[in-house]
């Protein structure tokens, strides 16, 4: 539009450069001026901008934490060298699985198994175990998990369990502490009659009555 205004003054100047008659160049002129505002109000607007497209912000997909069903039932059978754990499971992908095994437990986790998620973990093993030369294989419809020994030797168990009346060597004790240990865990694991002699002793010694808690059923 400004380039056809612009043509447009200037033939209109050439024409009021050569009109003689006072009517004729008074509408040219006036023209003329018409123009120049026009002009004016083109070279003030301004120029359209393609507006920026803001990026849409981007989704990050939410991946929950897997939820696992654990397997609590289980069997085992040991020799000289390795434990052997097995586990009743059909549907096992080797590729689907997650073995973590370390010098006193392990935790293995098997992903997909028909819609499901299972693991088997022991946080504390009965022995120490060579975690490089752990493995685990799937057949069509179970897992074995092999355990190599640190030590050769029979485990009595697998859980790790602590002695309750190992002494504690690191400390020193009261020798009264002991007997105190050992009346509560015959406590525990005593019945009925048991448990009434050791409480009564206990209420004599406190009492002043006798030196030895354990004197009342001697």
């Amino acid at each position: 539009m400004a380039e056809e205004l612009a043509l447009d003054l200037e033939e209109l100047r050439q024409l009021q450069s050569i009109a003689k008659r006072p009517r004729v160049v008074s509408f040219i002129d006036s023209e003329i001026r018409n123009l120049e505002k026009l002009s004016k109000q083109a070279a003030n607007v301004p120029v359209s901008q393609t507006p920026t497209p803001i990026p849409a912000p981007v989704k990050v997909p939410y991946n929950p934490a897997p939820s696992y069903v654990t397997l609590a039932s289980f069997s085992w059978d040991q020799d000289n060298e390795k434990v052997k754990i097995y586990i009743s499971l059909e549907g096992v992908e080797q590729d689907k699985m997650e073995t973590d095994f370390k010098q006193m437990s392990f935790d293995v986790k098997f992903h997909d198994v028909k819609g499901k998620n299972y693991r088997l973990t022991i946080p504390k093993l009965n022995q120490e175990t060579v975690p490089e030369k752990c493995k685990v294989v799937v057949k069509p419809a179970r897992v074995i998990i092999t355990l190599i020994k640190a030590s050769k030797g029979n485990w009595l168990d697998l859980h790790f369990k602590e002695d309750k009346l190992k002494p504690n060597l690191g400390k020193e004790r009261d020798p009264m502490a002991g007997i105190m240990d050992l009346m509560k865990n015959m406590y525990e694991d005593g019945d009925e009659e048991m448990k009434r002699t050791i409480a009564k002793a206990w209420t004599d010694a406190r009492s002043g009555k006798t030196a030895d808690p354990l004197s009342g059923y001697r």
